[in-house]
């Protein structure tokens, strides 16, 4: 099992939207998390940052995020929320979300 930690920006305006639209993530959404190995996800609002964790027990990372990024739900999901959010400046290239590492687990 892969343990992901990630952040991104989330500006004062979008919050109640944002959080309105994970109030009821769509099925679909929810469907095609689970198929591509992710398990354990949440979503932590701290002001205007965001923090995610997910936990991957899929077997080939690049190709389960690869089928995610190709479903239409997930695509048209993303349209709707990408807009709300500001990703952060030191993220690596080609990120959106900018994982950060993990410094200590105690399970």
């Amino acid at each position: 099992m892969r343990r992901i930690a990630s952040v991104i920006g989330l500006p004062a305006e979008n919050h109640v939207e944002y959080e309105r639209l994970h109030a009821d993530v769509w099925p679909a959404v929810l469907k095609r998390l689970s198929a591509s190995g992710v398990m354990n996800y949440s979503i932590f609002r701290h002001g205007d940052l965001l923090f995610s964790y997910l936990e991957y027990v899929g077997t080939d990372f690049e190709a389960d995020m690869a089928a995610m990024a190709a479903d239409p739900a997930t695509q048209e999901w993303w349209a709707v929320c990408n807009p709300l959010q500001r990703p952060v400046a030191d993220r690596a290239e080609g990120e959106w979300w900018k994982e950060i590492p993990e410094v200590f687990h105690l399970d």
